[in-house]
């Protein structure tokens, strides 16, 4: 994402078609690269208003597949998933609850840093997205000291305050919790003022 600039909105897509296609597929570990290249390749396609090319792609991957490898991985995403790639995700709900809670940047980057960390957790994969946004802008709300889930974002979210309590618990102890050393990259991108 930030080699190529593209929205966060691309990066939360590309993380749920390869959690999408790996739900139907049986994969081996050697084609993960080639699975999550093409899945930003994809999701920068639906979301981008000039994606990369192809080539950029295979740059990326240091040229360890062919041309024709990538757009094979990317027919059979496709089919697998049967086109339907307009997948719901988190980062669309919590700009929305964000609005309507009038939060602060600041905030708004808390409650973000909170949701790219589940990206690399599979604990959250079932999470629905619209939950788990209500949940991290909730926990940034109250890590800032900024009050409670209120009438406005529970009437926009649909949730109740006691609805995101268990996956808000999580939450914490997944921003508390020691980090594992080769999952950094998302601590480093949130690392700086």
């Amino acid at each position: 994402q930030e080699n190529f600039e593209l929205n966060h909105e691309t990066l939360y897509l590309a993380v749920k078609l390869v959690d999408h296609y790996l739900a139907v597929s049986i994969v081996v570990r050697e084609k993960l690269q080639l699975i999550g290249s093409t899945a930003v390749l994809l999701a920068s396609k639906f979301e981008e208003r000039c994606p990369p090319c192809l080539d950029d792609f295979l740059y990326i991957c240091d040229d360890a597949y062919k041309r024709e490898e990538l757009i094979a991985m990317e027919m059979d995403i496709l089919q697998k998933l049967h086109y339907d790639i307009n997948i719901p995700i988190p980062y669309r709900f919590l700009r929305r609850f964000g609005k309507c809670a009038h939060a602060s940047m600041e905030t708004l980057t808390l409650a973000r840093y909170i949701c790219e960390l589940t990206l690399q957790d599979y604990n959250f994969v079932q999470e629905s997205a619209s939950k788990m946004a209500a949940s991290c802008l909730l926990l940034a709300l109250r890590m800032k000291d900024l009050g409670a889930w209120t009438a406005t974002l529970q009437h926009y979210s649909g949730y109740l305050a006691a609805d995101l309590f268990p996956l808000l618990k999580r939450l914490n102890f997944l921003i508390m919790c020691q980090p594992n050393e080769k999952l950094k990259a998302v601590r480093s991108k949130y690392s700086h003022r």
